[in-house]
């Protein structure tokens, strides 16, 4: 088969693998449904609170938190740091650092040692160093005693 062909081809295929999951993902709630409101229920989960159970959901949360309290700190800039700290993971944990190697690994999704995660935590928030809004608010609450906000954090903190 010509390069060419055999490209277009390739191509053609991962089109089609695409095209073909992303039809049987919305097609899925469909199936077996036997009303057309179980068609559109969403299968997304949500916190206490109402926002969605996803990284965005989760800063959203902690923003609101964060004007109750007084805590600055914006949704970019929270973004960057969770990205930069743990790639959105909320039960990463750095058990190589020097935090790790004295006892006290980094945790969550903005990476808080318990020691700080204990001192900045936020009333109303869970006592959990992996519960997402927690880890959030609490490092945030940090950032914002240690550098004026989370928005000044370019780097491990």
């Amino acid at each position: 088969m010509p390069a060419t062909a055999q490209s277009r081809r390739a191509r053609l295929v991962r089109r089609v693998v695409v095209a073909g999951t992303g039809v049987a993902i919305l097609a899925l709630p469909v199936v077996g449904a036997t009303t057309a409101s179980a068609a559109t229920t969403s299968t997304a989960s949500t916190t206490v609170a109402g926002y969605p159970n996803t990284l965005d959901g989760w800063i959203r949360e902690s923003l609101a938190i964060m004007a109750q309290k007084g805590i600055p700190g914006t949704y970019n800039g929270i973004y960057r740091n969770v990205i930069r700290e743990s790639s959105g993971n909320q039960y990463a944990i750095n058990n190589w650092d020097s935090n790790a190697a004295a006892g006290t690994p980094s945790k969550g999704l903005l990476q808080v040692i318990d020691p700080t995660f204990n001192a900045y935590h936020v009333a109303g928030t869970s006592f959990d160093p992996y519960d997402p809004v927690a880890n959030i608010t609490a490092a945030c609450n940090y950032a914002a005693a240690v550098y004026g906000s989370i928005d000044n954090v370019y780097g491990a903190y």
